[in-house]
C-alpha cells in the first residue's frame, strides 16, 4: 500500500483534534507552540547577527577599526543585491505590515515578507546598520503564526490572537520580560485583554522565555540592579525628563517620516543606497555609537562608563570636559533617528524599537548629567535617568506607556522605579499623543483608513470588506430609452426597483426608480413619448471604489439619508451599496469579532 498523502494525514489529525481537544484548549496549545517558535526565531536572528559581527571583527577585515564606517554600506549593498536580483521583493517594515494584514487580509501574511527579514536583518545589523532586530523577530514570528493558523484551519479573531502571541513571545525572549511582551501585544496590536486572550498571551510569553533560558541560560541584554531608590524631591526632574522625552518622541517620528519622504524622490533604489550609505558613513565617522543596534552603548551608560559608550571619536582629546561629553551624547540623541531612518531608506531591514531605546537612554543620561553639573547642588542617578529616558521614548514614539513601564521594571528585576516610570511615561505619552494621534507604526495605516483600534465600532468598520457589500445585479439603461424600452428591457427582467442610467462608455449619469414611473408605467399612450433622460434623477453622492472605505461609506449614508448609493470603479458604473446590506454585513462582522 502507498503511504497516505500529507493532505489526508493532516485531515486525519484535524479530525482527531476536533473530536478530542476543545477549541479553547487547542488555542492554548497553539499559543505555546507560537511562543516557542517566536523564541527560536529571536535567538536565530541574534546568533546570525553575532556571527556576522564576529567575522567582521576578525583578521578577515583587518582594516575594520580604521574604516568601520564603510562596512554598513557594504551590508546595505548585499541587502540590495539579495532583494533586487535574487528574491526581487521590497523590504517592508514588519509591524505596519502585520497591522495591515490584520485589518485588511484577515491576518494572512505573505511568507516572503515575513521570512525574508531572517536573512536581511542580520546582514543589515551585523554590518553596522543603525536599526534593531526586534521588529524582524516579531514579523517572522507573526508570519509563522499565520501559516500555522492556515495549516490547521483557524481564521478570524483567533488568528489575530495568535499573531499577538508571536509578538509577545518575541519581546519575552529578547528581553526576558514576559509581562512587557503581553502588554505590548495589547497596546500595539489593539487586542482585547479578556480572560480568553490573557491565557494564550501568558502561555506564549512563558513558552518564549523558557526557550530563551534553555539556550542562553541567565544571559540578558541588560544586567542592571537599581541601587538608588525613589526620592520624592527628584519629582520635578522626572517631570522635566517626561517633557523632554515627549518632544524627543515627536522629533523622532517627524524625522522618520520626513527622511523617508525625502528619499521617495529618488525612484531608483541604487540612488537611495548611495545617498543613504554616504550619510550613514559620515555620521558614523563622527559618532561611532550609531554603529549597529546600540545595545552595548546602553549597557555602558547603565554602568556609568560614558567614555566607553561614546568610543573613539575625532574629539577624544577634549572629552575630559564633561560638557563635551554631554554634547557628544546629545549628538547621539539627535542623530540616532537620522541614522536609523537613513538605513531603512537605503534599503536596510530592521526595527525601530531598540533604536528608540538607544535614543531614550542617551537623552536620559544627558538630562541627568546636566542636572548634576549645573553647580546648583542637585544630584540624581545617571543610571536611573538612563532607564527612565528609554521608557519615556518608548511611551512617546510607540504610544505604549504600559509596555515601557513593565519592560524597565522587568529589566531591573525591581519595582523601585515604578513611580518615576509612571511620571515620566505618562507625561511623554500625554504630550506626544496630543501632538500626534497615531504612533510611528500606525500613522500611514490610519491615513489609509486601515488601522485597528480598541474602539470596537471603528475596528469592525475597518475589518469589513467594502466589495462584499456591493450589489451588481442591477440592469443598466440608456438615457435615450423610451418608457416602453425601460419597462421591457429592465423593469420586466429585474427584481430591483432601481435602474442606473449609463452612457455608451458606462459612465453613470443618473438613475431611475420605480417610484419615478409608477404613475405612468401602465399608460400606453406615453410609451413612445417619454424617454429615460426625462425620468432619471441626478446622483449627488457616489461611492468611489478606489478611495472610499466602509467608514466613509457609512458616513455618506448618514449625511444623505439615502437607502442606496452607486459605486464607481475606474470612473465607470460598478454597482450599488444599500444601507440594509451594509448594516447586515456590519452586524455579522460584529458578531464574529466579539
Amino acid at each position: 500500500m502507498s503511504s497516505p498523502s500529507k493532505k489526508s494525514l493532516l485531515y486525519k489529525i484535524l479530525k482527531w483534534r476536533y473530536r478530542n481537544i476543545s477549541n479553547k484548549n487547542f488555542i492554548l496549545l497553539l499559543s505555546i507552540l507560537v511562543g516557542f517558535a517566536a523564541g527560536l526565531i529571536s535567538l536565530l536572528l541574534k546568533n546570525l547577527t553575532h556571527l556576522i559581527q564576529v567575522v567582521l571583527e576578525s583578521d578577515i577585515i583587518s582594516w575594520q577599526t580604521s574604516f568601520y564606517f564603510i562596512i554598513p554600506v557594504i551590508g546595505l549593498l548585499i541587502v540590495y543585491i539579495i532583494t533586487e536580483f535574487i528574491f526581487k521583493k521590497n523590504v517592508r517594515s514588519a509591524i505596519p505590515l502585520i497591522l495591515h494584514s490584520l485589518s485588511k487580509k484577515d491576518g494572512i501574511i505573505k511568507s516572503i515578507h515575513g521570512y525574508l527579514p531572517l536573512i536581511l536583518a542580520p546582514i543589515t545589523v551585523g554590518f553596522g546598520g543603525s536599526v534593531g532586530l526586534l521588529g524582524p523577530a516579531i514579523g517572522s514570528g507573526s508570519t509563522l503564526s499565520s501559516d500555522i493558523c492556515t495549516l490547521v484551519k483557524i481564521s478570524g479573531k483567533t488568528r489575530f490572537l495568535l499573531i499577538g502571541c508571536a509578538a509577545a513571545g518575541a519581546i519575552s525572549a529578547v528581553f526576558k520580560s514576559p509581562l512587557a511582551g503581553l502588554v505590548f501585544a495589547v497596546e500595539v496590536f489593539s487586542l482585547d485583554l479578556t480572560l480568553a486572550s490573557l491565557l494564550p498571551l501568558l502561555f506564549a510569553s512563558v513558552s518564549a522565555i523558557i526557550t530563551s533560558y534553555f539556550f542562553l541560560g541567565d544571559e540578558v541584554l541588560f544586567r542592571f540592579e537599581v541601587i538608588e531608590k525613589f526620592d520624592i524631591y527628584d519629582t520635578p526632574f522626572y517631570i522635566i525628563l517626561g517633557i523632554g522625552t515627549a518632544f524627543a518622541s515627536i522629533y523622532f517620528t517627524k524625522m522618520y517620516f520626513g527622511i523617508l519622504h525625502f528619499f521617495d524622490r529618488f525612484s531608483k533604489k541604487i540612488h537611495r543606497l548611495l545617498i543613504g550609505g554616504l550619510a550613514i558613513g559620515i555620521m558614523l565617522y563622527f559618532i561611532p555609537p550609531l554603529y549597529g543596534e546600540g545595545l552595548g552603548f546602553i549597557n555602558d551608560l547603565l554602568h556609568g562608563d560614558h567614555f566607553k559608550a561614546i568610543g573613539k571619536t575625532p574629539f577624544d582629546s577634549i572629552t575630559e570636559n564633561i560638557w563635551i561629553v554631554i554634547a557628544l551624547l546629545t549628538g547621539i540623541t539627535v542623530f540616532k533617528a537620522v541614522a536609523m531612518t537613513a538605513t531603512f531608506a537605503a534599503g536596510g531591514s530592521g526595527g525601530v524599537f531598540i533604536p528608540t531605546m538607544v535614543m531614550g537612554s542617551s537623552l536620559g543620561n544627558v538630562v541627568s548629567k546636566v542636572i548634576n553639573n549645573l553647580g546648583l547642588g542637585f544630584e540624581v542617578s545617571e543610571a536611573n535617568f538612563t532607564l527612565l529616558g528609554m521608557a519615556g521614548l518608548i511611551a512617546g514614539v510607540l504610544h505604549a506607556p504600559l509596555t515601557s513601564i513593565f519592560l524597565i521594571a522587568e529589566i531591573t528585576s525591581s519595582y523601585e522605579l515604578f513611580v518615576p516610570l509612571m511620571i515620566t511615561t505618562s507625561i511623554s505619552f500625554f504630550i506626544s499623543k496630543n501632538k500626534m494621534e497615531h504612533n510611528i507604526y500606525t500613522t500611514e495605516l490610519a491615513e489609509q483608513g486601515h488601522l485597528l483600534t480598541h474602539d470596537k465600532d471603528q475596528t469592525v468598520l475597518t475589518l469589513m470588506n467594502l466589495e462584499e457589500c456591493i450589489e451588481t445585479n442591477f440592469i443598466a439603461v440608456k438615457p435615450n430609452y423610451t418608457l416602453k424600452q425601460l419597462l421591457s428591457e429592465a423593469v420586466a427582467k429585474s427584481n430591483r426597483n432601481l435602474f442606473p442610467v449609463t452612457d455608451d462608455f458606462d459612465h453613470l449619469i443618473g438613475m431611475v426608480t420605480l417610484d419615478d414611473i409608477r404613475d405612468i408605467m401602465f399608460d400606453i399612450t406615453m410609451y413612445h413619448k417619454i424617454k429615460v433622460e426625462t425620468l432619471m434623477s441626478q446622483t449627488s453622492t457616489i461611492i468611489i471604489y478606489e478611495q472610499d472605505n466602509v467608514k466613509t461609506v457609512m458616513q455618506k449614508f448618514q449625511d444623505t439619508g439615502a437607502w442606496n448609493l452607486p459605486v464607481i470603479k475606474d470612473g465607470k458604473y460598478f454597482g450599488f451599496i444599500s444601507k440594509s446590506k451594509l448594516l447586515t454585513s456590519y452586524r455579522r462582522k460584529l458578531i464574529n469579532f466579539t
